[in-house]
């Protein structure tokens, strides 16, 4: 395997684009190359990847987009929908010139959207997207819960009815008691909240995006055989310690999207492209940078030969 060393004090930038709707969508670029965006998941903003941008800006320059509602970029709007997510996408590819994306659970199924509207995009690697292959009320109707908990200023509650709701935890969260759960999730505000250092993106600020989550996961689910059309080279990510419904999510992508590839990281979870911190140890994103270092090095050789 070829080594590579990772740069020394890169230099990171942020610069602004206008989506079509007039939100004002921030990115930060860092590295030189062939350019890769990468959009990050749920309760995350761009500062989330920068490990794995920094193992990527050797070879690529990389485009990190805070999503519409959160960092810098400008608000949700009235009438949020996936086709913002695709809108603010396109803004930044034609900005920068990038072909190259990547997105991570709800930002995944988004940037998968994108691939079938976008011709721009020539490549994506996904990481565990959050599709869902039917409509199921569990996994869609927390919304309605989680709004209420919010509006009455129940924080840890509402983060407890969407962790549930999405099963982003083991199986013994469904058997523990609400209440214990909900005072969990309050200690590790308080100490999130205790320790964070200026310009940090808390759970406790982030908590209202999870509304917006909820209704792109939503609006998506039950589309698996729309993305036979994409036309785009595909590698489909996951972790062995990934969460179980989403492995479903790739395994019908992989069987109805004409040239993917997939590939499973033994012992990862479902936030494993993230930056290590308290809130996600386990995070490995020298492990991924390394193979969409190997997905988008193959685009730019293919790209420069002529061939596919």
């Amino acid at each position: 395997m070829t080594t590579h060393e990772r740069p020394q004090a890169a230099e990171l930038t942020t610069s602004f684009v206008t989506s079509d709707d007039g939100t004002r969508i921030a990115y930060h670029t860092i590295g030189d190359g062939p350019g890769i965006v990468l959009l990050h998941g749920s309760m995350e903003t761009a500062r989330n990847h920068m490990a794995m941008a920094e193992e990527l800006a050797d070879a690529f320059t990389v485009h990190l987009p805070d999503r519409r509602g959160r960092g810098q970029s400008g608000p949700y709007g009235d009438d949020y929908s996936v086709r913002k997510e695709v809108e603010d996408l396109d803004a930044v590819l034609n900005e920068t010139g990038a072909h190259y994306v990547f997105g991570v659970s709800a930002s995944g199924i988004a940037v998968l959207q994108a691939a079938r509207e976008l011709p721009s995009i020539h490549k994506v690697a996904v990481y565990e997207p959050a599709l869902f292959l039917e409509d199921i009320p569990q996994l869609t109707g927390w919304v309605d819960r989680f709004d209420r908990e919010m509006a009455e200023g129940k924080v840890t509650a509402a983060l407890v009815t969407s962790m549930l709701g999405l099963r982003l935890g083991p199986p013994i969260m469904n058997v523990m008691p609400r209440g214990l759960l909900a005072w969990l999730t309050g200690l590790l505000l308080k100490s999130e909240d205790k320790n964070a250092k200026p310009g940090d993106a808390t759970m406790r600020m982030l908590a209202p995006t999870l509304h917006y989550e909820g209704v792109l996961l939503a609006e998506m689910a039950d589309t698996l055989d729309r993305f036979a059309d994409v036309k785009a080279h595909v590698l489909l990510l996951g972790g062995s310690k990934g969460l179980p419904f989403l492995k479903l999510a790739l395994a019908g992508l992989e069987k109805v999207i004409p040239n993917v590839e997939r590939i499973e990281f033994p012992g990862l979870d479902h936030d494993a492209s993230g930056d290590v911190s308290k809130r996600n140890p386990a995070g490995r994103p020298d492990v991924v940078a390394a193979e969409l270092r190997r997905f988008y090095t193959s685009a730019a050789e293919n790209r420069d030969t002529g061939t596919r």
